[in-house]
């Protein structure tokens, strides 16, 4: 339901079953927290759309498992339907529609060749929790596809990424002075592309290069100040990782390479790194 919805009329009535005892935590996608995500055992789904939008249940519909590696911290998002989408290192569950009445479609889990084992029992156990038996469903495993539903299903067969290793690195900072001074910041390790704020210069170390990104209404200042950030930053971790030196590059908003938003689509896979 909308905010305002709940905030101006169900607030109220809730308040009045349990007097003294509701309290009201607003949480934005992919920041859940782990007491949220503890309700709904690793098998938390998130579909694409608005609320009020009619999805079109003919089309194929592709969902990314995702996890940090945590008990609690897992995910599974609809993205968009194209073989590109997919990484060796992850699971995804890809359902295709059929025309026909008596079986509604089919359903795969594909499972990358460096997936962990336990991640794919996982994305099994969320595929037949989503879909009931009105739909075949199947366990592929990359390199096994068939050509007739999976591919086509899909779109087509496309290059994808074979390895993930920026989930061991990436970590993303924001730069800002909206307090009065200029400061760098952390995100957390479960840092989505809705932490790309314009107003603010974002800095992403993928391991390799640490990415420069600037909103479109960030001031000049911030911009200097961040050049120097990230210049010290790459200096700091050329001596903590000799066999990783960064590159840096600037990136402004809707230019972004496909290596910095990989990073937004594999988020939350990677451990925390240590500081």
């Amino acid at each position: 339901m909308g905010w305002l919805t709940f905030t101006f009329s169900l607030q109220k009535k809730f308040e009045s079953l349990f007097p003294g005892k509701l309290k009201v935590v607003r949480m934005t996608q992919q920041q859940e927290n782990l007491k949220f995500l503890s309700h709904f055992k690793r098998k938390f789904i998130i579909h694409k759309g608005k609320r009020k939008q009619k999805t079109d249940a003919a089309q194929p519909s592709l969902y990314h498992i995702r996890t940090n590696g945590s008990a609690l911290c897992t995910r599974t998002i609809q993205i968009g339907t194209d073989s590109s989408n997919l990484n060796s290192e992850f699971c995804f569950i890809l359902k295709v529609p059929f025309e026909s009445t008596d079986n509604q479609g089919i359903v795969y889990t594909w499972v990358g060749r460096a997936a962990d084992p336990d991640e794919a029992k996982l994305a099994e156990d969320i595929m037949n929790c989503m879909f009931d038996d009105t739909y075949s469903k199947q366990v592929i495993n990359e390199g096994e596809e068939p050509e007739n539903f999976f591919w086509v299903g899909i779109g087509s067969q496309k290059q994808y990424d074979e390895d993930a290793d920026y989930m061991k690195h990436a970590r993303l900072f924001r730069c800002s002075n909206e307090k009065g001074y200029f400061s760098v910041s952390e995100k957390c390790s479960d840092f989505c592309q809705d932490d790309l704020a314009d107003d603010d210069i974002m800095l992403l170390d993928n391991g390799q290069e640490v990415y420069m990104w600037v909103g479109t209404q960030t001031s000049q200042v911030e911009i200097k100040l961040s050049l120097k950030a990230c210049q010290v930053y790459i200096q700091h971790m050329r001596s903590k990782d000799t066999e990783h030196p960064r590159k840096l590059r600037l990136v402004r908003k809707g230019n972004e390479p496909h290596c910095f938003m990989r990073c937004f689509h594999a988020w939350g896979a990677f451990k925390t790194p240590p500081s």
